[in-house]
């Protein structure tokens, strides 16, 4: 499988897509370039989230290696969103090419990273690594494999994943989730909320135990997009989306004048709930009128 990413990643084709060597390099030849910004955190998130998932190809059985290769230093926190792949058993590997960040790489990158950070200084030597890369793969695809014999079931479903996802108590800074858990309960939750028109998203994770959380610190009168996935030792179940809407703050009213001289006036007004300040903003009137 493959995906691209700038500020937006673009899945390409899932694991699922092509079924022989001729079909994936053909796939590649295709391939147009995705130029812009470098937001690697976000694609290893996407990669999570919509790439090694039953429904796009990846097999619960089997070990999942991600190859991350990159031009250049992550906008956003790629450490964060490496450690959740790697705490799931995700092996990680980093290439560099030009101007990508060493320390980002070796941050990223699974242990031991003499086996999985590779820099180069520019793009056609990326050929020089193939034969070492390809040997080293497939070793560690057969030590893992060797090492661990999850009894995981082979579909999801309600086995593995969790339902009824329900938001409530919708205040201007906060919104409480509960769901439903799976029949197997998950060793932790990860739950990932962010504005629906953009912005960073942010990540909570749970026990797999607790069904619930409040969200807070919200910013109000603001769509977000939660979604809430279940974590096991070796895979990740389908998660659950909703969406909602923070209320708005709310507004003083009824404003007065009162008291007035040539050089004061005296204003009043409702009070605006949970308002702990006001900004009192004044300003003579436009040119020609009086003021």
């Amino acid at each position: 499988g493959l995906s691209q990413y700038s500020s937006d990643p673009r899945t390409e084709w899932d694991l699922s897509a092509y079924s022989t060597r001729d079909q994936v390099l053909e796939a590649m030849r295709s391939l147009r370039y995705k130029g812009g910004n470098t937001f690697t955190g976000l694609a290893l998130t996407h990669v999570l989230e919509q790439n090694l998932k039953p429904e796009a190809g990846a097999r619960l059985e089997a070990e999942k290696l991600v190859i991350l290769l990159t031009d250049g230093k992550s906008q956003d926190d790629a450490n964060l969103a490496a450690q959740t792949l790697k705490n799931l058993g995700i092996e990680i590997f980093a290439i560099g090419v030009k101007n990508a960040d060493e320390a980002e790489l070796k941050q990223v990158a699974s242990e031991p990273l003499e086996l999985t950070v590779y820099n180069v200084l520019d793009f056609p030597l990326l050929s020089s690594l193939v034969g070492r890369l390809t040997r080293v793969l497939c070793t560690r695809i057969k030590e893992k494999s060797n090492k661990e014999n999850a009894d995981i079931p082979v579909n999801t479903g309600p086995q593995l994943s969790p339902t009824d996802l329900k938001i409530s108590a919708v205040t201007s800074k906060s919104m409480h989730l509960t769901w439903s858990p799976p029949l197997r309960p998950p060793k932790k939750y990860r739950i990932v909320y962010n504005p629906s028109k953009g912005g960073i998203p942010k990540e909570v994770v749970l026990d797999g135990a607790v069904s619930s959380l409040q969200l807070s610190n919200l910013t109000s009168h603001t769509e977000y997009l939660v979604s809430v996935f279940p974590i096991y030792d070796t895979v990740v179940g389908d998660g659950l989306r909703g969406v909602t809407s923070t209320l708005p703050l709310s507004s003083p009213r009824s404003l007065r004048v009162s008291e007035l001289s040539h050089n004061s006036m005296r204003l009043s007004w409702k009070v605006a709930q949970g308002a702990t300040q006001y900004l009192v903003l004044c300003s003579a009137a436009p040119d020609g009128a009086e003021d």
